[in-house]
């Protein structure tokens, strides 16, 4: 589990805000209607979902046991389906704005607060890092079909990656359903760059890269492409046609675990 500061957090925060509000500065008024990579989802109620949560806590108690009061989404879901770019754009800021006075607020031990989140009870810090992989997601639901150009570098995206790296185990494990006994080693070239390792011992778990000298599957990828994948957004296929995800070892796993990333929706 990675662990951030409140500043770390609060200023990664700003850019994954900063970059949905230079979004919606910039989108003309049939992009918003572009399909998003969320089946259910127009561009607009994309964002809107990603930005709604932030209305939802916006102002909201840190607390294990009241979740955000979720039903709040509905109204802004309903209004902003009928509001001009600029009216969508104007609440967007005024949103955001809520939330970081919230954030503005927040002190060291705030961070550590046991929170509800939608994975469970964590840390609230956690609960931003959560945030984080939310929004950044989210922006690239659009921008891909948009064929936008995203920064995909920086602190937001590695904790998105950090985010899919922390639930790895059960990738390999559950949805990709590695034999016992065998080994991966995910090569993420970049924009952020790491090794990813899983053995299966009885069960998958993430193990330190360097302690696998050869391991049975290499898989290597972009660090989008692969948490695109894992968010279930992208057709596995296209990457594996186009090079963006390949393998080598046994070629059947390294296959079947590229098309079977999905973790999440």
């Amino acid at each position: 589990m990675h662990s951030y500061s409140r500043q770390h957090l609060i200023d990664t925060t700003e850019a994954c805000y900063a970059e949905i509000s230079a979004l919606c500065a910039d989108l003309s008024d049939d992009e918003w209607t572009v399909q998003s990579l969320c089946p259910a989802w127009t561009v607009r109620q994309a964002i809107g979902h990603a930005v709604g949560v932030e209305d939802v806590i916006s102002g909201w108690e840190i607390s294990t046991d009241d979740m955000p009061p979720f039903q709040k989404m509905q109204a802004l879901t309903d209004a902003s389906a009928g509001m001009s770019s600029a009216e969508f754009g104007a609440r967007v800021a005024e949103i955001f704005d809520a939330r970081r006075s919230d954030l503005a607020g927040l002190g060291d031990d705030d961070i550590e607060r046991p929170s509800w989140t939608p994975v469970g009870v964590q840390s609230y810090g956690g609960f931003l890092a959560i945030r984080i992989f939310d929004m950044w997601v989210h922006v690239r639901d659009c921008t891909i079909p948009l064929g936008r150009d995203t920064d995909d570098s920086g602190p937001a995206a590695e904790i998105t990656l950090n985010q899919v790296e922390g639930s790895i185990g059960y990738i390999m494990g559950k949805k990709v359903g590695l034999p016992d006994g065998m080994s991966l080693r995910a090569d993420i070239t970049g924009p952020v760059e790491r090794q990813i390792a899983v053995r299966v011992d009885g069960r998958a778990k993430a193990v330190d890269p360097s302690s696998l000298a050869d391991p049975d599957v290499v898989l290597t990828a972009d660090s989008t492409t692969f948490i695109m994948l894992a968010c279930g957004r992208i057709d596995p296929q296209a990457k594996i046609d186009d090079g963006s995800i390949s393998w080598s070892g046994d070629a059947e796993w390294g296959e079947h675990a590229a098309r079977s990333l999905r973790f999440t929706m």
